[in-house]
């Protein structure tokens, strides 16, 4: 690599770590490249984007001098970018986002309406929130999640992306994902099923499964160890509605 080369990684996924669990794909880039690797996430339908309607995205990177280089180089009139030095909480973001957007298509083909999935919405949020602090904790800002990285895409995602587009179909027709895949993201690949088994293996491995139900259903949903009707029952039975108190 030339010397004072930068990376920027726009992949919203993660690796399988050697022995379980995730690798963020920003640290695989540094420890292969041995370069520094920036991100950047957000609410950023690709043909809404290759359209030049208007969008938001969230940069985040460790340098201050690279954020503005880079914010230099990606903003335009009709994308605009705000930069955060919170690398690992809007990576992360950009690929939990994704098992909540199966779940909003999962409620989007039992036809349970738009209250039922703002609540997945909602709760799904808060999974993310806790996922990250738990296993990212002592770089996670809260403040991160309201960026376009945060809740915006995880909006876009519920109501336009192919995870929701897939789960809805896998609900209404039948059919396993994979066929489901290839049918309708034309060559794309559907991103929110193996994601949710990586996040699995690391709740499992610390006996976390029942405090993100939302996640976990979706994981065994999948994978077809219970019907999609059961992801009512993980919201309905959620900690967020039996331990939440009224604060006076």
């Amino acid at each position: 690599m030339k010397p004072g080369a930068i990376g920027l990684s726009l992949i919203k996924g993660f690796d399988i770590a050697e022995g379980g669990g995730i690798e963020l794909i920003s640290h695989i880039i540094t420890r292969l490249l041995n370069i520094p690797c920036n991100v950047l996430m957000g609410a950023n339908l690709a043909h809404e984007i290759a359209d030049g309607k208007f969008s938001e995205t969230t940069i985040g990177s460790h340098d201050v001098t690279q954020g503005q280089i880079l914010h230099k180089l990606i903003q335009s009139e009709n994308f605009r970018v705000v930069v955060v030095a919170d690398v690992e909480t809007v990576e992360l973001c950009g690929a939990l986002k994704n098992i909540v957007g199966v779940g909003a298509g999962l409620i989007d083909g039992l036809q349970y309406g738009d209250n039922t999935k703002a609540a997945v919405i909602r709760l799904g949020l808060m999974e993310m929130v806790r996922f990250i602090q738990e296993f990212y904790g002592g770089k996670c800002q809260l403040s991160t999640f309201l960026e376009s990285c945060g809740v915006a895409d995880l909006v876009t995602t519920c109501y336009g992306g192919r995870n929701r587009k897939v789960a809805e179909a896998f609900v209404k027709t039948g059919k396993k994902l994979e066929e489901l895949e290839k049918e309708l993201l034309n060559g794309q690949r559907l991103q929110g099923p193996q994601t949710a088994e990586e996040v699995n293996h690391m709740l499992k491995s610390r006996g976390l499964e029942e405090k993100f139900p939302l996640f976990t259903a979706v994981h065994r949903i999948c994978i077809g160890q219970i019907p999609p009707t059961a992801i009512i029952d993980s919201i309905r039975n959620h900690p967020e509605h039996i331990s939440s108190a009224i604060a006076i």
